[in-house]
């Protein structure tokens, strides 16, 4: 069976507290307002091609999972990055011919960047 994956959640303890991250440590911006309006507990963020990436407030369910991104020059986000997240495996080349690292945000996902040469076509 063949799939493409359209959409991916992960779960956070704190809605606000999680954009604030994903937007100040990330350069992510949000797509929407968080909903619902009177208590919202979900928001989605803005993508360039792929699945659509969002989080949801869940403070029992762990997401459990790691989530990797594409990006135009990994060893310039990584500069950005390494000292203001928990690092996981920092910058290295990967055997495939990629660079990557993977961090977590604050509740533990796992977050890895990857720059692929052959496949990389975003720009800045």
């Amino acid at each position: 069976m063949k799939t493409r994956l359209n959409h991916v959640r992960i779960n956070v303890k704190d809605l606000f507290t999680s954009i604030e991250w994903y937007e100040d440590v990330l350069g992510f911006k949000t797509d929407m307002k968080p909903y619902p309006a009177d208590n919202p507990v979900y928001v989605s963020f803005e993508q360039d091609e792929g699945a659509a990436f969002s989080i949801m407030v869940d403070e029992g369910v762990p997401s459990c999972g790691r989530f990797n991104f594409d990006v135009f020059n990994v060893d310039e986000f990584w500069e950005t990055v390494k000292d203001k997240a928990e690092v996981v495996e920092p910058l290295f080349d990967t055997p495939y011919g990629t660079r990557k690292f993977t961090i977590k945000d604050p509740d533990g996902n796992e977050l890895g960047f990857v720059n692929n040469p052959e496949y990389n076509t975003f720009e800045r």
